[in-house]
């Protein structure tokens, strides 16, 4: 699937958040370990089918919950601990990141069902 300008930066920052948490809680100097890349994986693939593309509000205010409980609290583990730590090192996506905490937050459309 083909990402948008929006999804790409979110995926940039997933992954920088991700680089310094695994670093400073698991010692990876390059890559990260298996942990962090299974969840880095399974976030690029939540964001690739974001209902919202596009339009994507932060996840902390997103009415859709892309990821399982205990993937959610890992997601939030690592974005309160990094995310304090990527202004010097990702000044650029910190800053995308925070103007994101700004934007509308789009109500998902509804779907029709088919009556039996």
């Amino acid at each position: 699937m083909s990402s948008g300008r929006r999804i790409t930066r979110e995926k940039k920052t997933i992954a920088a958040m991700m680089a310094i948490y695994c670093s400073d809680h698991h010692g990876a100097r390059s890559g990260l370990c298996d942990g962090c890349a299974s969840l880095l994986d399974h976030a690029e693939r939540r964001l690739d089918t974001c209902p919202f593309q596009e339009e994507k509000p932060v996840c902390k205010a997103c009415e859709v919950h892309c990821y399982a409980p205990t993937r959610r609290e890992r997601v939030r583990e690592v974005m309160r601990y990094a995310g304090p730590r990527m202004l010097w090192p990702h000044p650029i996506l910190s800053l995308g990141h925070i103007l994101d905490k700004w934007r509308p937050v789009p109500k998902l459309k509804t779907r029709k069902r088919a009556v039996d």
